[in-house]
């Protein structure tokens, strides 16, 4: 052979393997087979914030991901750990027959969301596992908190998260146990000067005002998900907006009486006859949640995701995607919902079946949705105040975490899908 057909065959080989590559893809499997699943998320994020597009394979291998056949995106993956391999035209027409036939749905997914995360300027002793989440598969997200969230910072975003937070204006009902500790009266103190530099009385009037800027968010289009205390209390600040339901030792009065009489359950997103606690001896805003019959199943015990129609239930499908049912259980200032509480409308997504606790639902208002999920961190089974953060290196595969992530991604779904 001469150098000149060497130099040809060579150049023909090279052609052809830049054409298998752009027309194969990366397929980011979701199943026992994923080395990071937590990073696997990020690693979408990034291909959308990039510019590209990628698919969501609902119930198919745990919920892969498929993303465009590019080197570089294959180097990003190997770089940040995520098991990805290429598939080629075939294999992919040969996904899309098995998706078609069985219990899988295929989403495009179009965009990066913005991600903001309510964070207060004096944070308490604890950590957020959503913004550990979000750094730790490196998707970006920005602060704000109740000074950007009355100045209108909402409709730059397409995605907000409430953690550990307090929308009644009692800081959490830590009073009786932490009222001379110094973060304590930290957080009491800079709450107080941003209510006053807003203009506001009281700090619960503030935040009764968030928590209904945030209920117009999701009213027009937004996507909220929230966890531990603030699902909660931000339906208490809906139910009772406008009302005296603090105690005297948080705001120097007392509760509005009768204040039982001025709920309002048209206003809420998701209870419905809450049960007021008022009494600041109590661990416990309302009756709505269920931590005491979670202490009592104990460390041991795991909570279950429910099955969707991925063809007909889209959102409940994407925001259950695992490569497992059990979810180990944790808990939090609020660990879950009484289902006897729940509104007609709303979905329950994971629970403990034939009892009533529930763990994890979804719910729509006006031309946006919501998703609550109980417990304060799910890799950490009581996250008392002052431990330190999770370390998320040794919880890569985490199903817990993984439902945190679903939810970043909705809003990145094709919106004429989720109409569908």
């Amino acid at each position: 052979m001469s150098r000149s057909d060497l130099d040809l065959l060579c150049n023909v080989g090279t052609f052809l393997q830049m054409f298998f590559i752009i027309i194969a893809s990366l397929l980011v499997p979701m199943d026992g087979a994923q080395t990071d699943h937590l990073k696997a998320y990020g690693l979408t994020y990034w291909v959308l914030n990039e510019g590209l597009n990628a698919e969501w394979f609902l119930n198919y291998r745990g919920g892969s991901f498929l993303l465009p056949g590019l080197e570089g995106i294959k180097k990003e993956a190997d770089e940040r750990g995520v098991a990805s391999f290429w598939v080629n035209e075939d294999q992919v027409n040969d996904i899309y027959a098995i998706i078609e036939r069985e219990n899988m749905e295929r989403v495009k997914l179009e965009k990066a969301p913005k991600v903001a995360v309510y964070i207060p300027e004096t944070e308490g002793p604890w950590d957020d596992a959503v913004a550990l989440a979000l750094e730790y598969a490196r998707v970006p997200y920005e602060r704000i908190w109740d000074d950007d969230i009355l100045q209108g910072v909402l409709i730059n975003y397409d995605w907000l998260h409430l953690h550990h937070e307090d929308f009644t204006g009692q800081y959490g009902k830590f009073y009786s146990h932490y009222a001379n500790a110094a973060w304590y009266r930290e957080v009491v103190n800079i709450n107080e000067r941003k209510a006053r530099s807003l203009g506001y009385s009281k700090v619960w009037k503030m935040k009764h005002d968030v928590a209904k800027v945030i209920k117009d968010y999701v009213s027009k289009g937004g996507f909220l998900f929230a966890m531990c205390s603030a699902p909660i209390t931000l339906d208490i600040a809906l139910c009772y907006y406008g009302v005296d339901i603090v105690p005297s030792q948080i705001d120097g009065d007392g509760v509005a009486s009768p204040y039982n009489m001025k709920a309002d359950y048209d206003n809420t997103l998701f209870l419905k006859n809450i049960g007021l606690i008022t009494s600041l001896n109590i661990y416990e805003h309302s009756n709505v949640d269920i931590t005491y019959l979670a202490q009592r199943r104990g460390k041991n015990s795991y909570f279950f995701l429910r099955t969707f129609m991925a063809k007909r239930d889209i959102i409940p499908a994407i925001l259950t995607q695992n490569h497992t049912v059990r979810i180990k259980e944790f808990l939090g200032q609020d660990t879950g919902f009484n289902r006897e509480k729940l509104k007609v409308n709303i979905i329950v997504l994971g629970d403990i079946p034939n009892t009533k606790e529930v763990r994890y639902i979804y719910g729509e208002c006006d031309k946006g949705s919501f998703s609550f999920l109980g417990g304060h961190d799910p890799e950490d089974y009581t996250h008392l105040v002052g431990d330190p953060p999770t370390y998320l290196e040794f919880y890569k595969n985490s199903p817990g975490y993984r439902i945190i992530l679903n939810n970043l991604l909705l809003p990145a779904v094709k919106k004429k899908k989720l109409k569908t």
